[in-house]
C-alpha cells in the first residue's frame, strides 16, 4: 500500500510539474510573440527570437508548432539563415494529422515571409518535401471524408414506395447507419461553385451507430477577422474549445465546428446564413442524429449567430447558448417573442465591450416579463474572451446539463413566429410564405426594443472605460408579419398580421389523419380539408432536410385575405 501511495503521489507530482511547464512554456511563447507584434525594427525580433529561444531551451517537452514557424520568420529576418532552417526541418519533423506544419512553407505569404532563403539551395528541396506531405495529407483527408459519408439510405429505396402511410413510416423507422473508423474528421463543405469551407466533425469515443446522439454546432467569432479554409485539423478541440472537447466527451455529444469568413457566416451579410442547416443536412446522412437534440452554441459573433438562428431560422434546433453574446439580428429585426418554444442560455461577463452588462440586464427583465426560457450567467471580474480563462470551465457542466435535459418539440399545440423575410418564414409546422406590410398591424403585433445608455471600451491607453451613450438595442429596418397558431381535435386556429400567405404542414403526431382538418384564420373559416399522406411532398421535405422526426405528411396552403 505504501509503495503505491508513493507511486501516486511521484506521478500527481509529475503531472503538476507538466501543468506548471506548460504554463511557463506558454507565459514566455506569449510575451515573444507581443513583442514580434510590437516590432519596429531587427531589434525587436531579436528579443521577440531569444523569447522564444529561451522557451525552447528550457522547456523542450513543450515545444510546439507555432513557436517554431515564428522563429523560422523570425531567424531569416535576421538573416540566420542556418538556423532558419534549422527551426524549419524539426518543424517539419513535427508534422502528423494534427499539425499540418507543411503549410508553414506552401503557404501563399511564405515567399515573403522568408525571401531571404529563397536563393539557398536547401529551399527547393524544403519545399519539395512540403508539397509532397501537402499531398498526403488532401489525399488522407478524401479518404477519411469518403468513409465518413458513406451511408444506407439507398437501402431506403423511397421511389419504388407506392404508398405514402409506409413511405412516411419508414422514414421514421430509419436507423441503418455505419460504423466510423475514426473520432474526428475534416469535412470539406461546399458554399458555391468552386468555393468551399470546412467543418470539423468530433465524435463521442465510443460512437455506436445503432444509438442517436445530440449534436452541438460551435460557432466561433471573428468572422471579420476569419477565411474560409478546405480543411481543420485537431488544434479545434483545444485552446479556448477545450471545455466544449472535455464535456462532450463526458455526456456523449457530437461537436461540430464550422468555419467561417468575413462573406460567408452565420451573422451578417445573408450569404452564409444558409451553412449551418446545410452542414446539419449532411450531418444526418453521415451519423445517427437525434432530431430532437441538435444544439447551437457560440463565442462572441459566433455567439450572435446563435442568437440570430434562434430568432431567424430555429426549426432544425431544440436550443441555443453564447458566450458573450451581442443580442441582436444583424440582417433584419430581432423580434424576441420567437424565442418562445424554444430557449437561449447567455454567458455575459461585466468587463464586456461587445454588449454591456447593462444591456443583458436589460434584456433579461424583458425575457423575464414574458416568460421566455431565457437565462443569463453573469460571470464578474472577466473581459470579453472569458472561455480563454480556465473559470469558465464552471459553465460547460451547465449547458450539458442542460443539453441532457431538453429536445426539440416541434409538434408543439401554439406557436408564434415573426418575420420580415419569408426566406426565414418558417417555425416548425407554420411557415410564413408572402407578407402584407400595407396592411395596418393588428393591436396585439408589438415591438419590443429597449435602450442602451452605458458602453464600455478601450482607450488609447488599453483601459476599459464606460462611455455614456443612447442608442437601441435592436434596428427594425423593415416592417414584418407576424403569425400566431394554435390547434387541438383536428382544428386549427391562426391569427396574423401583415401575412398575404402561409403554409400549415400536417403530422398524424397533430391530427387524426382519418378525419378533415379545419383552419379558421382571424376568426374565419379558411379550409376544411382531409390530410393526406401526400407521397410526392413527403420525399420532397424529407430530401430538404434528412429530419426523420419533424417529418410532415402533408401540407396545406392558406391565403389570408
Amino acid at each position: 500500500m505504501r509503495k503505491i501511495f508513493i507511486v501516486l503521489l511521484f506521478s500527481l507530482c509529475t503531472l503538476s510539474l507538466k501543468q506548471t511547464y506548460a504554463q511557463s512554456y506558454r507565459k514566455l511563447t506569449d510575451s515573444a510573440l507581443h513583442v514580434m507584434w510590437a516590432a519596429k525594427d531587427t531589434t525587436g525580433y531579436r528579443k521577440s527570437l531569444n523569447l522564444y529561444e529561451e522557451a525552447f531551451k528550457a522547456y523542450p517537452q513543450n515545444v510546439d508548432e507555432s513557436a517554431l514557424y515564428k522563429s523560422a520568420v523570425l531567424s531569416g529576418e535576421l538573416k540566420e539563415i542556418d538556423k532558419s532552417f534549422g527551426y524549419l526541418e524539426r518543424l517539419l519533423a513535427l508534422n502528423n494529422e494534427k499539425n499540418n506544419t507543411w503549410r508553414s512553407i506552401t503557404g501563399k505569404f511564405a515567399k515573403e515571409e522568408y525571401k531571404n532563403l529563397l536563393t539557398d539551395q536547401r529551399w527547393p528541396l524544403l519545399v519539395k518535401r512540403a508539397e509532397t506531405l501537402k499531398t498526403i495529407f488532401f489525399n488522407d483527408l478524401a479518404q477519411a471524408q469518403a468513409e465518413f459519408q458513406e451511408n444506407n439510405w439507398k437501402n431506403l429505396k423511397l421511389a419504388e414506395i407506392k404508398d405514402g402511410k409506409t413511405l412516411y413510416k419508414r422514414i421514421r423507422s430509419f436507423n441503418q447507419f455505419k460504423p466510423k473508423s475514426k473520432q474526428n474528421y475534416s469535412i470539406k463543405f461546399k458554399v458555391k461553385d468552386s468555393l468551399y469551407t470546412s467543418y470539423y466533425v468530433s465524435l463521442p469515443p465510443k460512437y455506436n451507430p445503432e444509438k442517436s446522439y445530440a449534436v452541438l454546432f460551435f460557432l466561433h467569432g471573428a468572422v471579420q477577422g476569419n477565411s474560409l479554409s478546405e480543411f481543420q485539423n485537431a488544434d479545434i478541440l483545444q485552446g479556448w474549445n477545450r471545455f466544449y472537447t472535455k464535456y462532450a466527451t463526458l455526456n456523449d455529444v457530437i461537436m461540430v465546428y464550422p468555419k467561417a469568413s468575413r462573406q460567408y457566416n452565420w451573422m451578417m451579410p445573408n450569404d452564409g446564413f444558409f451553412m449551418i442547416p446545410a452542414m446539419l443536412k449532411e450531418l444526418k446522412q453521415s451519423v445517427n442524429v437525434d432530431d430532437d437534440k441538435v444544439f447551437i452554441t457560440g463565442h462572441s459573433n459566433g455567439a450572435t449567430g446563435s442568437f440570430s438562428y434562434l430568432m431567424k431560422q430555429r426549426s432544425p434546433f431544440a436550443g441555443f447558448y453564447g458566450f458573450n453574446t451581442r443580442p441582436v439580428v444583424r440582417t433584419g429585426g430581432t423580434f424576441i417573442l420567437n424565442i418562445k418554444n424554444r430557449s437561449f442560455f447567455n454567458v455575459s461577463t461585466d468587463q464586456d465591450y461587445y454588449f454591456p452588462p447593462e444591456g443583458n440586464d436589460s434584456l433579461n427583465v424583458i425575457m423575464k416579463s414574458l416568460k421566455a426560457d431565457y437565462q443569463d450567467h453573469r460571470y464578474n471580474g472577466f473581459p470579453h474572451w472569458f472561455p480563454q480563462f480556465d473559470e469558465s470551465e464552471a459553465v460547460y457542466p451547465l449547458i450539458f446539463k442542460d443539453i441532457k435535459a431538453r429536445s426539440r418539440m416541434p409538434f408543439r399545440k401554439q406557436i408564434y413566429w415573426e418575420c420580415d423575410d419569408i426566406n426565414y418564414g418558417k417555425a416548425d409546422w407554420l411557415h410564413v410564405t408572402a407578407l402584407d406590410t400595407n396592411q395596418k398591424a393588428a393591436n396585439w403585433h408589438k415591438t419590443i426594443n429597449f435602450n442602451i445608455h452605458r458602453l464600455l471600451a478601450y482607450n488609447k491607453a488599453n483601459e476599459l472605460v464606460a462611455k455614456d451613450t443612447l442608442l437601441s438595442a435592436f434596428n427594425f429596418p423593415r416592417k414584418s408579419g407576424v403569425v400566431k397558431g394554435y390547434y387541438s381535435s383536428n382544428t386549427f386556429r391562426i391569427e396574423t398580421s401583415r401575412v398575404g400567405a402561409l403554409k400549415i404542414f400536417i403530422s398524424p403526431e397533430m391530427v387524426d389523419m382519418d378525419k378533415p382538418v379545419w383552419v379558421y384564420v382571424n376568426g374565419k373559416l379558411k379550409a376544411k380539408y382531409k390530410p393526406l399522406y401526400n407521397r410526392d411532398f413527403i420525399i420532397r421535405n424529407f430530401n430538404e432536410n434528412y429530419d426523420r422526426k419533424a417529418s410532415w405528411a402533408d401540407e396545406l396552403l392558406i391565403n389570408v385575405n
